[in-house]
């Protein structure tokens, strides 16, 4: 899958989150990496910010945005087919947003988000 169909991939994922929540993600940057940091060579998604339910009131002044990466090699490394691509990269972009929300990996489990 080239670059371009996988951030396509990326931007359904982003299309299957609701509105409502949607409207409530804020000051964040969705990227797409080819590779994952060589430390976790496997990592499909990173979160790196600071979690909605962590902010207080001054936060959000001169804040750089938080990042939401979508690693693309290491998903094409685990994807049989393009649906199987799709299908990881909406799970991962999910996972990452969840995350944004405050939602821990254990919860996620425990919800099917694996």
């Amino acid at each position: 899958m080239s670059r371009e169909e996988f951030e396509q991939a990326v931007g359904d994922g982003l299309d299957l989150v609701p509105e409502e929540l949607a409207a409530q993600i804020d000051n964040v940057v969705v990227l797409v990496e080819d590779e994952a940091p060589a430390d976790e060579p496997e990592l499909l998604g990173l979160y790196e910010g600071t979690p909605l339910t962590e902010r207080d009131g001054w936060w959000a002044a001169g804040s750089l945005p938080d990042r939401i990466t979508i690693f693309r090699n290491p998903t094409l490394a685990i994807c049989d087919t393009r649906e199987d691509v799709v299908e990881e990269v909406a799970i991962t972009v999910v996972h990452e947003i969840a995350h944004h929300f405050g939602i821990s990996d254990e919860r996620l489990h425990e919800l099917g988000w694996s």
